[in-house]
């Protein structure tokens, strides 16, 4: 929920752009100031988390593509993969083989590893 401030400068200036199919909700300012270009923001859905913003919206707010993705109708490559937001610091985050939080063990070395001993 964006704060008080959020929400009147939106009212005020904001013009609705689209929604990703995160829900957030993307605006551009109605006029540019001048000599300036137009401000673009996202209104998170639920908590404001960067990582939630697909990469084509990200190009679009930071001025890497001019027209908002369902717009300027660049296709998904096949090799893309679904959006995933940033998951550290939750259960769902990666643990490698040998973190505490993943059982603290790990499969023995291949024998190529060789420690260092001081003289």
């Amino acid at each position: 929920m964006p704060n008080l401030w959020t929400r009147i400068f939106t009212g005020w200036h904001g013009q609705f752009v689209d929604t990703d199919s995160f829900g957030n909700r993307y605006y551009q300012e109605r006029r540019a100031r001048a000599g300036a270009r137009r401000r673009r923001w996202v209104i998170y859905n639920g908590a404001a988390e960067a990582s939630k913003v697909p990469p084509e919206w990200h190009a679009w707010l930071h001025y890497t593509i001019a027209e908002p993705p369902q717009i300027s109708g660049v296709p998904p490559r096949d090799w893309h993969k679904p959006h995933q937001p940033n998951l550290t610091g939750t259960d769902e985050a990666y643990r490698p083989p040998g973190h505490l939080l993943a059982g603290g063990r790990r499969d023995k070395a291949t024998g190529d590893y060789e420690p260092w001993t001081p003289n």
